[in-house]
C-alpha cells in the first residue's frame, strides 16, 4: 500500500510518531523495546503509534518469536523517501530527536543487538527472584 500525502503528513504531525520514524530511519530496524526505552514512553503508547505507521504504509514489521521489530517500508515511492530524508537532516540535531538517539545509544546490553532478545535458545530467561534478575543484567 502506497502511502498518500495526507497519512504522510498525519504520521509527521504527531510527535510520537514522529519520533518513532527518526529514529528507525538512522537505525534501519528497532525491536519496540528498544523504541520504548530510547523514547521514555510506555509500551502501548509506542505499538499504537508503529501500528497506525504500518496502516499508513509507511514501515513494516517482522516478527521474532515475542519481539516485533520495525523498518522503514522498503517499497516507499521516492517522494515519500524524499520527505523523510529532509525531515531527518532538519531534526538531528534538534531536541527531542537528539536526546532519543543518544538514549539508544547508552542502552544496557545494545551492542549491536536489541535490548529484549533474543536470547540464545529464543526464549528468554525465567526472572523468578531478584538474584535471577540480577544474574540476568549482569556485571
Amino acid at each position: 500500500m502506497e502511502p498518500t500525502p495526507s497519512a504522510l503528513f498525519a504520521a509527521l504531525a504527531n510527535e510520537s510518531r514522529l519520533r518513532c520514524l527518526m529514529l528507525l530511519s538512522a537505525q534501519g530496524e528497532l525491536c519496540v523495546c528498544e523504541l520504548t526505552q530510547a523514547l521514555g514512553l510506555s509500551q502501548p503508547h509506542v505499538s499504537r503509534h508503529l501500528a497506525q505507521l504500518r496502516e499508513a504504509g509507511l514501515v513494516s514489521d517482522r516478527r521474532e518469536g515475542i519481539w516485533v521489530h520495525y523498518r522503514i517500508h522498503r517499497d516507499l515511492p521516492d517522494w515519500v523517501l524524499a520527505v523523510l530524508s529532509q525531515t531527518v537532516i532538519g531534526l538531528v540535531d534538534q531536541a527531542p530527536y537528539r536526546q532519543d538517539a543518544a538514549a539508544l545509544a547508552q542502552m544496557a546490553r545494545r551492542a549491536g543487538a536489541p535490548l529484549c532478545g533474543p536470547y540464545p535458545g529464543a526464549e528468554p530467561p525465567s526472572l523468578s527472584t531478584p538474584q535471577d534478575a540480577a544474574d540476568a543484567r549482569g556485571p
